[in-house]
């Protein structure tokens, strides 16, 4: 027989490193001190093994203590069986019968004495074995768990695609991974969303950065550049710098809205809506009655603007029926905000793609780069901080509808009196509506 440097046989070697998995695992996973939840259940499960035991031994004793046997033969001079079951002949006599009933009585605290021990030695004997038993047990109740815990750890942002997917009956044990699968789809959600995000953040960062240099490049190229061309391309680069500065300046305006709301305040959204009444374009008709909303000011007026704004640049061309029509005040107990617009038919299927940050549809769209593509985006972040919704629904005719709703608020001013400047339905005629 071989054996190792170390003394160890190699077949003692080999037979130990052969132990089944499973009983090792029975072994694994909880010799972690009190603190372990396999252990803390085992103990749960002696304990109360053993008061229950404690409460059956007690009841038992007291039953068994609290009956005393009857000598009503012996008294009462009837005949009575001695120790071999035959008849004891006459009634002993007094001194005899008290004798009988004090070694009786002697005898009976011995067996109760002895009983008591027995059932205590009994008790303990089997309060060890629960202990091992519930230790057991205590392993096939976790065992789903520490699976579950084994494949949480092996999750990364690598994996996000990954899920838990614990076979097995409907308890609680399954609950709990099914809420975690969601919670981890949500997550993976968020995560491509957010990648996603500041891959066209980059892109979009990056074009008046491309053009910049290239405005630059040209008019270092000429060597008999006029200042009239240079003041030209020094203009060029300037309106690409702020349209760098307008895209940034949404940006924290969406992470603003996004991170939650730091100051409340009771603000009108009609007087928001009287102060940026889009001028020149698209005829403006508007209804404006007292809607008071609890929220952050600059986060509201940004909304308000970003929705303005929208109506206006994507409508008809000039020379064409072009309106916008708002309308603001209760409906319901909650402060509304409407607005719809003309212009070109949107496919109800694509109304979605509006809300998406970067997100232009059609290549006239694209093309022509009207806004920075966050202006909905926005308004969606804004609406959803103040615990609102939104509601977007193309028109038949051509055009969008928008209904922001807002949580229901009782100011303690009041708003001031907004004198209506038109009317304007806006009830949804076609399409399939959107709520964000």
């Amino acid at each position: 027989m071989k054996v190792t440097a170390g003394g160890v046989p190699d077949r003692v070697r080999a037979t130990v490193g052969e132990i089944p998995r499973r009983v090792r695992s029975v072994f694994s996973g909880g010799l972690r001190g009190p603190r372990s939840i396999r252990w803390r259940l085992t103990l749960l499960y002696s304990a109360l093994f053993a008061v229950a035991g404690a409460a059956l031994l007690a009841f038992t004793y007291v039953l068994v203590a609290t009956t005393e046997p009857s000598l009503a033969g012996s008294a009462s001079g009837q005949p009575s069986l001695d120790e071999v079951g035959e008849p004891a002949g006459p009634a002993a006599p007094p001194k005899v019968a008290a004798y009988v009933a004090e070694r009786l009585s002697l005898l009976r605290v011995e067996q109760l004495h002895q009983f008591l021990v027995e059932s205590g030695v009994a008790l303990g004997v089997m309060t060890v074995v629960s202990v091992a038993l519930g230790w057991l047990m205590a392993g096939r109740v976790l065992a789903p768990l520490r699976t579950m815990t084994t494949a949480a750890r092996r999750i990364s942002a690598d994996n996000l695609h990954e899920r838990l997917a614990a076979p097995g009956p409907d308890d609680e044990l399954k609950a709990m991974a099914d809420t975690f699968d969601a919670v981890l789809g949500r997550v993976e959600g968020a995560f491509e969303a957010q990648k996603q995000f500041v891959a066209n953040a980059s892109h979009e960062l990056r074009t008046p950065l491309t053009l910049q240099q290239a405005i630059v490049d040209v008019a270092l190229a000429d060597p008999d550049a006029s200042v009239e061309s240079l003041r030209a391309a020094c203009l060029r680069v300037r309106a690409a710098g702020q349209e760098q500065e307008r895209l940034i300046d949404a940006l924290l305006t969406l992470a603003r809205s996004q991170r939650g709301l730091q100051r409340r305040e009771f603000v009108d959204l009609a007087v928001i809506v009287r102060a940026r009444v889009p001028e020149g374009g698209p005829r403006v008709v508007a209804e404006l009655a007292p809607a008071p909303v609890l929220g952050d000011p600059q986060l509201i007026e940004r909304l308000v603007v970003n929705l303005a704004d929208n109506a206006v640049r994507h409508n008809h061309p000039e020379g064409e029926e072009s309106w916008v029509r708002l309308w603001t005040g209760m409906d319901g107990g909650r402060p509304v905000l409407r607005i719809a617009n003309s212009g070109p038919v949107i496919p109800p299927d694509q109304v979605a793609w509006l809300f998406q940050p970067f997100r232009r549809l059609g290549a006239e769209r694209v093309r022509k780069r009207d806004g920075l593509g966050l202006g909905l985006s926005i308004v969606e972040a804004v609406a959803t901080a103040h615990g609102g919704t939104v509601e977007a629904w193309p028109r038949a005719e051509g055009g969008l509808s928008v209904r922001v709703g807002f949580p229901p608020s009782v100011s303690t001013w009041p708003p001031p009196a907004a004198a209506p400047i038109g009317s304007a339905d806006l009830t949804a005629t076609a399409g399939e509506r959107r709520t964000g």
